[in-house]
């Protein structure tokens, strides 16, 4: 089985997104599905700024939108072992 690629777009001292990471690893780990995750921080681009404001964490999963503000675990959980 591949690598679950997951897209984090986060800001600095943002607790929803330091919660996001740390929910979307647990899981992971919890399912032994391993994931490659990227963090992008969207103050470091005017247009991801513009894009996604304070509507972070927003997390996509394989390149398709999954989580904004929370991740749910239970959804997390179905989505990793689809």
């Amino acid at each position: 089985m591949s690598d679950v690629s997951v897209t984090v777009y986060t800001r600095e001292n943002c607790h929803l997104c330091a919660q996001a990471v740390d929910t979307i690893e647990r899981v992971a780990d919890e399912e032994g599905v391993a994931v490659d995750m990227d963090l992008v921080d969207v103050d470091t681009d005017e247009e991801l700024r513009e894009e996604y404001g304070e509507r972070v964490p927003y997390v996509l999963l394989d390149g398709s939108p999954a989580f904004k503000y929370r991740v749910d675990e239970a959804r997390l959980r179905r989505k990793l072992t689809e």
